[in-house]
């Protein structure tokens, strides 16, 4: 395997890998079972071992066992590692309860967060979303005196629209915006992806295949008690609708010698050297073919293709990338 290419996140940010590893599937989040905790550490230092140096993780995952897990994997090479951390989300019994953007409750997360992860500084501290429910000068004003004491070095922000992401860069400069992009879900093409190229914001791209749609693996109907049939694009005739579309994919990733996912990921990929995919991946085995589609690369004709049988709201149906 070849290493991950380097990029700056946002103008003139810090160097990080062109493919990030997402770590929220190594914990229980939604109260299903954990991975295998020995692997989960392994995974994360094999992606070190490849270049991938970017790790996002979350204070709300596992309550804590997520950034538990990846301090454990980066001791001993911090500096391989760059560490992203969302916080904000407040669950109970593995229910989300909603959102503490109070300046006293940020303060008291990033102490935690710095304890469990075993490190003095985190690399990037973002709301995991605004409500509303506090100024957003307040949140991004407390983050940005964490930069100044030396507890955090960039600020990042997730899932807002194109005005808070306006209104928090003046505050203090956004280095990264973190939110869902796929083929599926091109929703930030409107607003909120000009915006961030516009103020020189880096993307991290997450849910690269709109919650496993674009594999190819998924078959209408779901299973009764398969999470995805809460959401309306999993739903009776929309995703017998959607599942069609996922064909060209599939056919496309067949003549490349690819799977549909690393076509996913890799059109993701071609949207900019200033995006990042985000994939998670909780085993080893999955390292490989996450990199390779880091190296696809698609003809004219092929762009034109996916971009016109995807095209925004060609996917019928939302998911909680809408909340």
């Amino acid at each position: 395997m070849k290493n991950i290419t380097k990029i700056n996140l946002g103008n003139n940010g810090p160097l990080v890998s062109k493919l990030g590893l997402g770590c929220m599937r190594m914990s229980s989040v939604w109260g299903g079972p954990v991975n295998d905790e020995s692997e989960s550490i392994a995974t994360i230092q094999a992606a070190l071992d490849n270049g991938i140096n970017f790790l996002n993780t979350g204070d709300f995952y596992g309550s804590g066992h997520n950034e538990l897990l990846v301090g454990k994997a980066i001791k001993g090479r911090r500096d391989d590692a760059f560490i992203s951390v969302k916080f904000g989300a407040i669950f109970y019994n593995g229910q989300w309860i909603g959102l503490d953007l109070r300046p006293a409750a940020i303060k008291n997360f990033i102490n935690y967060s710095l304890v469990r992860l075993g490190i003095d500084t985190i690399d990037l501290y973002q709301p995991c979303r605004l409500d509303n429910s506090v100024p957003v000068e307040d949140v991004i004003g407390t983050v940005a005196d964490m930069i100044k004491e030396g507890k955090v070095r960039h600020l990042g922000v997730s899932e807002i629209t194109a005005e808070q992401l306006r209104k928090a860069h003046s505050v203090h400069p956004v280095t990264a915006l973190e939110i869902g992009y796929s083929l599926a879900d091109r929703q930030i093409e409107t607003d909120l992806l000009p915006a961030a190229k516009e103020l020189g914001i880096g993307i991290v791209a997450f849910a690269n295949t709109a919650e496993g749609l674009l594999t190819g693996d998924m078959k209408a109907p779901l299973a009764a008690n398969d999470y995805h049939s809460h959401f309306s694009r999993f739903q009776g005739d929309n995703l017998v609708k959607n599942l069609e579309k996922v064909e060209v994919l599939k056919t496309m990733a067949k003549e490349k010698g690819a799977t549909p996912t690393q076509l996913a990921i890799a059109w993701v990929n071609a949207q900019g050297d200033d995006i990042m995919p985000l994939v998670s991946m909780s085993r080893r085995t999955r390292l490989p073919e996450n990199m390779q589609a880091m190296e696809i690369e698609f003809t004219p004709g092929e762009m034109n293709t996916l971009n016109t049988q995807f095209a925004p709201g060609a996917i019928l149906g939302g998911t909680y990338l809408q909340r």
